[in-house]
């Protein structure tokens, strides 16, 4: 008797589970990881896939049911998403350059009343120093962006300028990322908001997992009364995820990120439910129907609709509302994500393990390097001294940040014997990975130059911009992903620490 659909298909998943074990090694986590480290050999990547048999599983499970456009496992990952971080609703998207490009546009929605549609010719303030898609869907709106100049111990926005970058009745919004993990001043940047009725897009693509805090009062003033879900009251201050306190935000799922889809990303509407139509409207086709893929009819009135000059009746379906996109991932990428969900805590836990390690095993540097802070700190505590509540000093401000580092980022001091350069290239050699802050001063890449060149009005710099060239000509960054494990750390730290030796 031949088997069963059922019983061929728990063999397929029990043989792929097997193979996985076989063949992924080198992807677990750390923890998991029995492969040996060979310095000088292995790899040490800046980032990198983390995964289980149970990814693999589960995109082999998703593909044999051969759903492919995005379905069950997609709607499932979009309430599981979304219930994690206490927002309204998550979409997914196939990148995290997508679903900042479908954030952007949401808010450029002739469904949005007209003194807060962003429309060609407003401004949007932005930042200096970053990855490009977070300004790309600003100038691709023919919308002008407006930068400000970066802190470079944080790698965030530096907030002194903000009221003179604003202006009345053409800024309609502020869109930046959290850099590296590092949350930026969300109640600097809130208080401005609302001040100025702005809507604020939070890029979360490097962030997923990071934490900010501040004083219950200020929270209150600013609408905020609760925490985060699974986040505990602690009675003084309201505690929430990042890309949670802005309109709306964006994920990325791409691989070096804190989970991953190989491709995805989403954007997650945080407590205006109507942009929630607006952004899938844009990320299908621009399309005025919100039934799914596969569904038809969910408003019962199909055939009922009459909209712009179409003849009344016509198929809902085909009606559109905007010049949108397909910008959807694959319901296979969305069962790998679901599996990753499941694995988030411990990677967060682990990032923020790495970036402590790192810095402990570098103290003692601080005569070439300068370290990063996270926001609202003052300072780092070395493990020889004592420690409160935390290994950092803090500003009066009541506020701090829980960071789920992207990554270690250090600058080397100006009067150092080598240039960021010639680390980046040294650990190169020792194949240990390394990065620069992305596209450093963005102002300072052949696109914007010429773009300055082409059309001068294309946008604006308020001031200068030295905390953006600090980083661009002495930062890199290390990996804290959660693969690395305490051999590959030791061996980062002992190739950093002999390179700075023998320039000595």
């Amino acid at each position: 008797m031949s088997p069963s659909p059922e019983q061929l298909k728990a063999e397929i998943l029990r043989l792929t589970r097997e193979y996985s074990a076989a063949m992924h090694q080198a992807n677990l986590p750390a923890s998991e990881r029995t492969l040996p480290f060979e310095p000088g050999v292995t790899t040490v990547p800046y980032a990198g896939r983390v995964f289980t048999a149970d990814e693999v599983e589960a995109a082999v499970g998703s593909t044999l049911d051969f759903w492919l456009t995005l379905g069950p496992e997609g709607e499932a990952f979009e309430k599981e998403l979304a219930q994690l971080l206490g927002v309204k609703h998550s979409l997914l998207l196939n990148s995290g350059s997508s679903a900042n490009l479908v954030a952007f546009a949401t808010l450029t929605t002739h469904k949005l009343p007209a003194h807060r549609r962003i429309q060609p010719g407003d401004e949007v303030i932005t930042v200096a120093a970053g990855f490009p898609t977070t300004v790309a869907p600003i100038l691709q709106a023919g919308v002008i962006p407006v930068f400000l100049d970066n802190d470079p111990i944080t790698g965030n926005i530096s907030t002194d300028r903000l009221e003179d970058a604003f202006s009345p009745g053409k800024t309609k919004a502020v869109m930046i990322a959290h850099a590296l993990g590092n949350p930026f001043d969300i109640g600097t940047i809130l208080e401005f908001c609302r001040r100025h009725d702005l809507w604020l897009i939070e890029d979360n693509c490097d962030a997923l997992g990071c934490t900010y805090s501040m004083p219950i009062a200020r929270a209150k003033a600013l609408g905020f009364t609760e925490n985060s879900p699974g986040i505990p009251a602690d009675g003084a201050s309201i505690t929430r995820y990042t890309g949670t306190w802005g309109d709306i935000s964006t994920q990325s799922f791409y691989p070096p990120h804190h989970l991953t889809m190989g491709e995805g990303g989403a954007v997650n509407i945080i407590s205006k439910p109507p942009l929630k139509s607006y952004a899938e409207s844009f990320r299908d086709w621009g399309r005025d129907c919100w039934c799914p893929s596969g569904k038809d009819n969910t408003c019962n009135k199909r055939f009922c609709w009459q909209l712009g000059e179409l003849p009344e009746g016509y198929d809902h379906k085909y009606i559109y509302s905007h010049l949108g996109y397909n910008l959807k991932p694959l319901d296979p990428q969305a069962a790998i994500g679901r599996q990753q969900l499941k694995k988030l805590p411990g990677f967060i836990t682990a990032r923020k393990v790495n970036w402590e390690y790192l810095r402990n095993g570098l103290a003692g540097l601080e005569e070439f390097f300068e370290f990063s802070l996270p926001t609202h700190a003052t300072r780092w505590v070395p493990p020889t001294e004592p420690r409160v509540d935390s290994i950092f000093e803090w500003d009066n401000s009541g506020s701090r940040t829980d960071c789920s580092w992207f990554g270690f980022m250090i600058r080397v001091k100006p009067n150092a014997p080598f240039s960021h350069t010639d680390l980046a290239q040294y650990l190169e050699s020792k194949r240990i990975g390394n990065r620069m802050f992305f596209g450093g001063n963005l102002l300072r890449q052949p696109v914007f130059v010429q773009l300055k060149k082409d059309r001068p009005d294309a946008f604006r710099v308020v001031g200068e911009t030295p905390g953006a060239d600090e980083i661009m000509n002495r930062a890199l960054f290390l990996g804290t992903y959660p693969g690395l494990t305490t051999a590959m750390l030791d061996y980062e730290i002992d190739t950093i620490c002999s390179f700075v030796k023998s320039r000595q």
